[in-house]
């Protein structure tokens, strides 16, 4: 199915009044993917990236993982989320502890 609309897309910023705070459950995930994120040179950009998550719960939207580590990958490698102009995200079912993230990001040739 393709469906293409005349709308102008609203962002997560415009979607929420008022200022977000971070959870703890945010500071930790944030802090631990910060030390487990290794040291690399990111391709120049513009980027495309792909986002495997592993999760426990088949009720988990496939969406709401990218947002905050996209944020930590941005925070970790030092560019602009703006950047991404294209991604690809696979939700996969696990056992609860099996829980992953596998990324790509890898520099997207200008149309």
């Amino acid at each position: 199915m393709d469906i293409s609309l005349n709308i102008k897309p609203l962002s997560v910023n415009r979607a929420w009044q008022g200022k977000r705070f971070k959870s703890k459950d945010y500071e930790v995930y944030e802090k631990l993917m910060l030390v487990s994120l290794p040291a690399e040179k990111l391709p120049e950009p513009p980027y495309r990236v792909f986002y495997e998550f592993g999760l426990s719960s088949k009720l988990a939207d496939w969406d709401n993982p990218c947002k905050p580590t996209q944020d930590c990958l941005q925070k970790k490698y030092g560019f602009n989320d703006n950047e991404i102009y294209e991604a690809h995200v696979r939700k996969r079912i696990v056992k609860k502890g099996q829980e992953y993230i596998k990324i790509r990001i890898e520099h997207l040739e200008n149309d």
